[in-house]
């Protein structure tokens, strides 16, 4: 039998994870494999079309893949799957995909990837585990990723391709679970640089848990501070990371707005962040079933207020984010509410060639 996978013409840094284990699962089978971006002629007429979906907001992509293939193959069947899949089965359908695959694919689950697709990747995403002890309102891992009882992480060893540069996990709350300690120590075995991607729990690092990541190379190291309530545990992780080696512009705070938050108190985080001295990064919330992108506004702003946030971070940004550097700290602290933290002006201090080379490396690093 031949396959042939799809990722759709949507933006997207990193290749299709779940594509990449079918491929594995399949060739195991003895099939064989093609993968394809878009909608393009194939080399083999395939007996099987796998379309994935990712972000809600990017299914019109997704829609004309699953045309496109149906109608160039009409004997083949199309599975349609992914995150779009998942969380929105019902208007999923209105594909045309013959099946819809909501969830994880288990059988492939715990497969080495067939980078072999990809061959100019050189980093091993992984999971090792699934779900998060929390169920944030504004988050889709409850829906995507169910878990009942305490969490569990896995060894992830054979889930890192040889002759690779980077280990990326892509767990949703690493500590979390009950024997994360077990997965730090795996990967100082295997040695290679991480990057804790989805981010890190700051409501449990102490400076106990702090030292426990001494001696991995983490770059960046990822937290959120997506309400208040989180403020105390940042106070005390941030030091506590400093404490263990990490430097603070290595640090990537992401900032949930446009949530249930209002201007004032989402701009209170951001100098919160300035005062730590970390890089603060906007995240503009977007329901779970969005179909189009930055249409929802809160109801605590409005959509004038959305488009300053936006030019904000397009010219006194780096990447989208914030770094500290002095005259973003001098603006946002001295402002005395929101309209004149984020009012744009030509009159920003200076910043250091090694600031730009750093502000490089963190805008690669948060997908600029």
């Amino acid at each position: 039998m031949h396959v042939l996978l799809v990722e759709p013409a949507y933006y997207t840094r990193y290749p299709s994870l779940g594509l990449l284990k079918l491929a594995s699962y399949h060739k195991l089978q003895g099939d064989t494999v093609e993968l394809m971006r878009g909608c393009k002629p194939t080399s083999h007429t395939p007996d099987k079309v796998y379309v994935t979906s990712l972000f809600t907001y990017a299914w019109e992509p997704v829609h004309q893949a699953v045309a496109y293939y149906k109608k160039t193959f009409p004997h083949a069947k199309v599975f349609l799957g992914g995150i779009y899949a998942t969380l929105m089965g019902k208007h999923a359908t209105l594909s045309g995909a013959d099946e819809i695959q909501r969830g994880l694919f288990d059988e492939a689950e715990d497969l080495l990837p067939d980078y072999s697709l990809v061959p100019n990747w050189r980093q091993s995403i992984v999971f090792s585990h699934r779900g998060c002890v929390n169920r944030c309102p504004y988050c889709a891992v409850p829906v995507m990723e169910p878990t009942k009882g305490a969490i569990q992480v896995k060894s992830i060893r054979h889930l890192v391709a040889l002759g690779h540069k980077k280990v990326i996990l892509w767990d949703n709350n690493l500590l979390g679970a009950t024997n994360w300690r077990d997965l730090i120590a795996e990967l100082k075995e295997i040695g290679l640089p991480v990057d804790f991607n989805q981010g890190l729990d700051a409501r449990r690092i102490t400076e106990e848990v702090a030292q426990e990541f001494t001696g991995l190379r983490i770059d960046p190291v990822r937290m959120a501070y997506d309400v208040p309530s989180e403020r105390e545990a940042l106070a005390r992780a941030i030091p506590a990371l400093e404490g263990a080696g990490f430097k603070l512009r290595n640090m990537i705070v992401y900032v949930l707005y446009n949530f249930q938050d209002s201007p004032e108190d989402f701009l209170a985080r951001i100098c919160d962040l300035m005062e730590w001295g970390v890089v603060a990064y906007p995240m503009r919330f977007e329901p779970l079933g969005s179909l189009k992108k930055n249409q929802h506004v809160g109801q605590e702003w409005t959509a004038e207020q959305l488009e300053v946030v936006a030019r904000a971070r397009r010219v006194i940004g780096y990447g989208g984010a914030f770094p500290p550097h002095e005259g973003l700290r001098k603006k946002f602290l001295e402002a005395r509410n929101f309209e004149e933290a984020f009012t744009l002006r030509p009159i920003l201090r200076s910043v250091s060639v090694g600031d730009y080379e750093r502000l490089a490396q963190i805008a690669l690093a948060v997908g600029a």
